[in-house]
């Protein structure tokens, strides 16, 4: 596992749909040693701070295996590393492969994986397509969100390594399915509910489809 790509940029004002939109989406690759700190990366900022950021938000990683899938289904664009606004273009990371709870080094820094994204307007303003949420909710290359266990400098190039695997082994892939799907797999919801590396507002919407899901068995 490697990190392809490191990609940053601070807040700019776009126009989308004749309103003026403050984004941090347009992030672009940077070369060298980059501070990685509880909230961000140097060199970088989250527009919204009330749908991004945070210390359970403070970098996306975005698988780079997804891209050439992405490229044939958008043949028309341009898809360079940081499109999806990630922080991380990273190799050998897989929604299916990486657990909520499990950590990671990261040159001289630690994260540990906290929740998939789920997709915001903003990304079909990057795109330019109103399609790109309902595609990515569809399809699963969500990515995921880590949050800066210990703090220190990362680099593109530098090997991921998994530090800690957690005992649950409820996947980013688990998650998506469980939002996509509504939540029909009781054993996965309970599990899931009681991951504390999960926002707390994650857990509640888990607890409350799950509650949904026993009453409707209990009137079978």
């Amino acid at each position: 596992m490697r990190v392809v790509s490191l990609n940053v940029a601070l807040p700019r004002t776009v126009v989308w749909k004749g309103h003026e939109i403050r984004t941090g989406i347009f992030k672009e690759p940077v070369e060298g040693p980059v501070m990685m700190r509880r909230l961000n990366l140097d060199g970088d900022r989250q527009a919204d701070l009330t749908a991004h950021g945070g210390p359970a938000k403070a970098v996306y990683g975005y698988p780079s295996e997804h891209y050439p899938l992405w490229a044939k289904e958008l043949a028309e664009m341009s898809l360079p590393w940081g499109m999806f606004g990630e922080n991380l273009t990273t190799e050998g990371m897989g929604e299916e492969e990486v657990h909520i709870g499990d950590k990671f080094g990261i040159g001289e820094a630690v994260v540990m994986v906290t929740q998939p994204r789920t997709p915001c307007f903003k990304l079909a303003l990057k795109f330019q397509r109103d399609d790109m949420l309902k595609r990515m909710l569809e399809n699963g290359r969500s990515g995921f969100y880590f949050a800066v266990v210990q703090q220190g400098t990362i680099e593109a190039g530098d090997e991921i390594t998994r530090v800690h695997a957690d005992p649950e082994g409820v996947s980013v892939a688990d998650i998506n399915r469980l939002y996509k799907e509504g939540g029909k797999d009781a054993d996965l919801l309970r599990r899931a509910a009681k991951l504390e590396a999960l926002p707390e507002s994650w857990r509640e919407y888990l607890l409350e489809e799950l509650k949904s899901l026993e009453r409707v068995s209990g009137r079978g």
